[in-house]
C-alpha cells in the first residue's frame, strides 16, 4: 500500500536484507534472481539463505514432485471459488493451502490466476475467477490474504492480459489504455491495494508492443510506482528473453532454472557496461524481502512466527464445492430429490470424476470422491441405478484404475540404477527430483512396468503421451518401437499434447497382464528445463453409443429421477490451448435429450470449469452447474442433491452460445490480438449487443425464496432489506449495480459496485449495507492518463442478477 508506514518488523526484516545484500558481490546477486532448477532459487549460505521453493496453485500446492506418489488437497476451480461470491471462503482456502504449502516445503504459491474471462474459448477460463473485474478483484484478494496469513507467498498472474492460450508466447495483445485500467490492471490494482502480495507473475504475451517481461510501464510506473507494489516480479516460466530488457523492465526472477537470461548473463551485462548495478541491487533486495517474510534468511523474523490452527482439507473441499454449485434452472421442484425415491445415475462422468482442469493446474489428491461414490453413500441402499449412457472422452487418459507400476532407471550398460513407486502411468520428474541414485548425467532409460487387470472384457488401446524414442509392449508383444516427435513448436507440448494410441488388444476382464513402456531419456543442450516426463496411456472398450444411450434411456424410464452427469475433458479445457467450440464433447447431448424425453424427472449435473452450450436446457427439470469440483465433489454432489444443503452459487460469469456470444476471437492474425471489443466484455458485452445468454451473470437459484423490500442509498453505502418467504433457511447473495442515468463518456449500461451474502431462516428478514465504491462513477481518462469522476446522475440497483431489475434507486454524483 503506498504511502503505507512500515511496522516495526517489517523495519527489522529490511535492515536485515540491506545486511545480507551488502555482503553480496555481483556474481552472487546475479545467480540469486535465476532458477537453479524447475522450482527453486539458489541458496547463499554465506548470508543465511536457504533456498527459495516456489510451485504451482491455484487449486493445490504441487510441490517440488509433480505426481500422484506426492498427493495434494484438490480444491474446486477458480471459477468454483469466484462462484460462491464469498471473499471469505477464498481467504478460507488460502488459509489450507499455505498449510498445504508448509507441508510440502514451499515458500511460494504461483497462484492465483486473476486474469478474466473475456472471451468463453479461453483454454484457461477455468484458473480464473470471472469476467468482472471488481468479482475478481474482491474474491482474489481473499485468497491472497488468506496464503500470506499462513505465511507462504503468493504471485499474483498473469500480470497482464493474458487472456487467452493461442500463441500465448508470441501474442502482442493490442488493448486500450481504456481497457486496461478499467478491466485488466484493475484485479491486480485491488490485490495490491487490500492484500498486499508478496510476489507477481508477469506474462509470456506482449501488450502494445512490449513483452510483459520488459513492461517497464506496467511494471515500474503503474505496478511500482502508482500502486506501491513492494513484492518480486518473477516471470513465468521461460517467458524471459532477453537480459537487458528484462531487468530494465523490473523482471526481478528469470525462471526456471538453470541456463536463464540472468546469472552470468546478467553479471556480464553489468561488468560490459549494458545494465547499472543498481538495478541488479533493486531485484535483490526484492527477493530477499520475499525471503525474509517466509522465514527463509538468518536474522530475519517471517512475517508469521507459527502457523494458524490446522484446518480439515477434506471438510473445506467439500464445503467450497457445495456452495460453489450453480442451480441455474429448478421446473417442477426437481431438487432437492424426494425422499425415498429411486434414482438412475447416468454418464461416464458420474463414475470417472472430472474434478480439475488440466495443464499446470494439475494436482493429484490422495482420494476422489465421484458422483457415483457420494450417491451411493447417501442414498439408501437399493433407490441407485448407474448407467455409463455415454463417454465424453475422445482420446486415451493415463493410466490409472487397474494399473500397478512402478519406475525403474537404467544406465546407458542397461544396469538398474534407481527405481520409484509410480500411483499411476506418468513420469514427470524435473530438476533434481530423480529417484535415489540417479543422476541426469547417469540416466538413460525409465521403464514404467508392472500388470494391467482390466474391469472389461474387449478390445483395449494402449498409448504413450510425450517425445522422444519408446517401446511399448503388452501382454509380451511389441507394438512400439520408434520415436514420437513434437506436432508443434511449443516447448510445453510434451506436458500438454495427446496421447497417440500404439496398440489394440483383446483383454479380458478380471484377467491381468504385464505392462511395460521404456522411454530413451535424452535431455538436449539447448534446452532450459531439466524434465523427465511421459506417459503411459490406456482407453477401455468403446461399447456402441446408441446401444449405450438406449440403456440409460431404459434406466431413466424406471427411476423416479434421473440424474445425468455431463462433462468437458482434459482436451477441452486445459492450458496449452484455446478451444474451438462450446459444444459437450462425444454424444452427450444426444444423451441428455434421450434420457429427458425418457423421464420428465431429469436433474443435469454439468460438470465443466467454464460455460458450455446447453441446447437441451429447457428439456429437462433441474441444471445444476457443478465446475470442477474437487477431490470431494461428489460428496458435496450429493449433499446439494440431497437437500442435506443448498446450491450456494451464482453465476460469476456468462453463460450462453457461443453464436450469441459478442466477445469471442482468440486466435492473432500477423501476430497481434486487438481488444476491439474496447471495455465491453462479459454481461457488459452481452447488454451493449442487446442479446439474450442462456443464464445472465449473477444468476443463481437456491431451495428458498426471497423478497427484495427495500433499499435506501445512504452516502455511499446502498441499504437492502431482504426477507426469506421460503420454507426453510437458506443463503442469499445481494448484488449491486450502478448504471449511469445522464450524459457522459460511453459505459457499460450496468456494472457490479459491489455484494453481500446473507443468510436467514424461514419468514426472516434481514438487512445488509453494501458499499458503493468511488471507482463506480470513474473511467480512465486517456487523455489526461488519470481517473475522472464521471459526475451526474445513477441509478444503483439491487437485485439476484445482471438481468434481475430488483430494486431501484435514484442517486447524484
Amino acid at each position: 500500500m503506498a504511502g503505507a508506514q512500515p511496522t516495526p518488523a517489517e523495519e527489522a526484516r529490511e535492515a536485515a536484507v540491506e545486511a545480507a545484500l551488502g555482503a553480496l558481490g555481483l556474481d552472487a546477486k546475479t545467480r540469486l534472481l535465476a532458477g537453479q532448477d524447475m522450482w527453486t532459487l539458489p541458496a547463499l549460505p554465506e548470508i543465511g539463505l536457504a533456498s527459495l521453493v516456489m510451485s504451482d496453485g491455484p487449486i493445490g500446492v504441487r510441490g517440488v514432485r509433480w505426481t500422484a506418489d506426492d498427493p495434494s488437497v484438490a480444491l474446486p476451480s477458480p471459477t468454483a471459488l469466484a462462484a460462491a461470491w464469498d471473499p471469505e471462503l477464498a481467504r478460507r482456502a488460502g488459509v489450507l493451502l499455505a498449510q498445504e504449502a508448509r507441508r510440502k516445503g514451499v515458500h511460494v504459491l504461483l497462484a492465483p490466476t486473476v486474469n478474466l474471462h473475456r472471451s468463453p474459448l479461453g483454454g484457461r477460463h477455468f484458473e480464473c475467477y470471472s469476467e468482472d473485474p471488481y468479482l475478481t478483484g474482491v474474491i482474489g484478494a481473499g485468497y491472497v490474504t488468506g496464503v500470506q496469513s499462513g505465511g507462504v507467498g503468493t504471485t499474483v498472474k498473469h500480470f497482464v492480459a493474458n487472456d487467452a492460450e493461442t500463441e500465448r508466447f508470441t501474442v502482442d495483445n493490442l488493448v486500450s489504455a481504456r481497457a486496461l485500467r478499467e478491466l485488466y490492471l484493475a484485479p491486480f490494482e485491488a490485490i495490491v491495494a487490500n492484500a498486499r502480495p508478496w510476489g507477481v507473475m508477469t506474462a509470456y504475451n506482449s501488450v502494445n508492443g512490449t513483452t510483459m517481461t520488459e513492461h517497464r510501464h506496467l511494471v515500474e510506473e503503474v505496478l511500482r510506482g502508482e500502486w506501491g507494489f513492494d513484492g518480486v516480479n518473477v516471470s513465468d516460466w521461460t517467458a524471459a528473453r532477453d537480459t537487458v530488457g528484462a531487468v530494465r523492465g523490473g523482471l526481478d526472477i528469470a525462471m526456471p532454472g538453470p541456463r536463464t537470461v540472468y546469472g552470468p548473463a546478467l553479471a556480464r551485462a553489468v561488468r560490459d557496461g549494458e545494465v547499472e548495478e543498481a538495478l541488479v541491487d533493486a531485484a535483490v533486495r526484492r527477493v530477499l524481502r520475499l525471503a525474509a517474510r517466509v522465514g527463509v534468511l538468518a536474522g530475519a523474523e517471517p512475517v508469521v512466527p507459527e502457523p494458524p490452527a490446522p484446518v480439515d482439507g477434506e471438510a473445506l473441499a467439500r464445503e467450497i464445492a457445495r456452495r460453489s454449485f450453480v442451480l441455474v434452472r429448478n421446473e417442477r421442484a426437481a431438487l432437492p430429490l424426494k425422499p425415498h425415491g429411486t434414482v438412475a445415475l447416468i454418464g461416464a462422468a458420474a463414475r470417472d470424476a472430472r474434478v480439475l482442469g488440466g495443464g499446470s493446474a494439475t494436482v493429484f489428491p490422495a482420494r476422489v470422491v465421484s458422483p457415483l461414490d457420494g450417491l451411493t453413500a447417501a442414498l439408501p441402499e437399493g433407490t441407485l441405478r448407474y448407467a455409463v449412457g455415454a463417454d465424453p472422452a475422445t482420446e486415451l487418459a493415463v493410466a490409472g484404475r487397474g494399473f500397478r507400476l512402478r519406475a525403474v532407471c537404467r544406465d546407458a550398460d542397461g544396469t538398474v540404477i534407481g527405481t520409484r513407486s509410480a500411483p499411476n502411468g506418468l513420469v514427470q520428474w524435473m530438476g533434481s527430483d530423480l529417484p535415489g541414485g540417479v543422476t541426469h548425467d547417469t540416466l538413460h532409460t525409465v521403464e514404467l512396468t508392472g500388470t494391467f487387470t482390466p474391469r472389461a472384457t474387449g478390445p483395449h488401446t494402449f498409448g504413450i503421451k510425450g517425445l522422444g524414442a519408446f517401446t511399448l509392449t503388452v501382454d509380451g508383444t511389441t507394438y512400439y518401437d520408434d520415436v514420437q516427435r513434437p506436432g508443434k513448436d511449443d516447448p510445453f507440448e510434451t506436458f500438454f499434447g495427446a496421447p497417440v494410441p500404439h496398440a489394440r488388444t483383446e483383454l479380458t476382464a478380471g484377467e491381468p497382464v504385464e505392462v511395460s513402456l521404456v522411454h530413451t531419456v535424452r535431455l538436449p543442450d539447448d534446452l532450459s528445463m531439466t524434465v523427465v516426463t511421459f506417459a503411459l496411456a490406456h482407453a477401455e472398450p468403446r461399447r456402441d453409443p446408441d446401444e449405450l444411450i438406449a440403456e440409460a434411456a431404459e434406466a431413466a424410464r424406471n427411476a423416479d429421477t434421473a440424474v445425468v452427469v455431463v462433462a468437458t475433458t482434459e482436451r477441452v479445457e486445459s492450458e496449452g490451448f484455446d478451444r474451438t467450440d462450446l459444444r459437450l464433447p462425444g454424444r452427450q447431448d444426444d444423451l441428455v435429450r434421450a434420457v429427458a424425453a425418457a423421464n420428465p424427472d431429469t436433474v443435469v449435473v454439468v460438470n465443466s470449469g467454464s460455460p458450455v452450450e446447453l441446447p437441451w436446457r429447457e428439456e429437462v427439470a433441474a441444471v445444476l452447474l457443478g465446475w470442477f469440483p474437487g477431490q470431494e465433489g461428489g460428496a458435496a454432489l450429493a449433499d446439494v442433491l440431497t437437500g442435506a444443503h443448498e446450491p450456494g452459487g451464482r453465476l460469476p460469469t456468462t453463460w450462453g452460445s457461443l453464436a450469441d456470444a459478442p466477445v469471442t476471437r482468440v486466435v492473432p492474425a500477423g501476430g497481434e490480438l486487438p481488444y476491439t471489443e474496447d471495455v465491453f466484455i462479459g454481461y457488459r458485452a452481452w447488454e451493449k449487443a442487446g442479446r439474450t445468454p442462456s443464464y445472465p451473470f449473477g444468476h443463481g437459484l437456491g431451495y428458498t425464496d426471497w423478497a427484495y423490500e427495500s433499499l435506501v442509498v445512504d452516502g455511499g453505502t446502498a441499504r437492502v432489506r431482504v426477507r426469506n418467504t421460503g420454507e426453510r433457511a437458506g443463503r442469499e447473495v445481494v448484488q449491486v449495480y450502478v448504471a449511469p442515468a445522464g450524459p457522459g463518456p460511453e459505459r457499460p449500461a450496468r456494472r457490479l459496485a459491489g455484494f453481500a451474502p446473507v443468510e436467514a431462516g424461514p419468514g426472516e428478514s434481514v438487512e445488509v449495507g453494501v458499499e458503493l465504491p468511488a471507482r463506480a462513477f470513474e473511467v480512465w481518462d486517456e487523455t489526461a492518463g488519470r481517473w475522472e469522476c464521471v459526475k451526474g446522475s445513477y441509478e444503483i440497483t439491487a437485485a439476484r442478477s445482471i438481468a434481475d431489475h430488483g430494486l431501484t434507486a435514484p442517486i447524484n454524483v
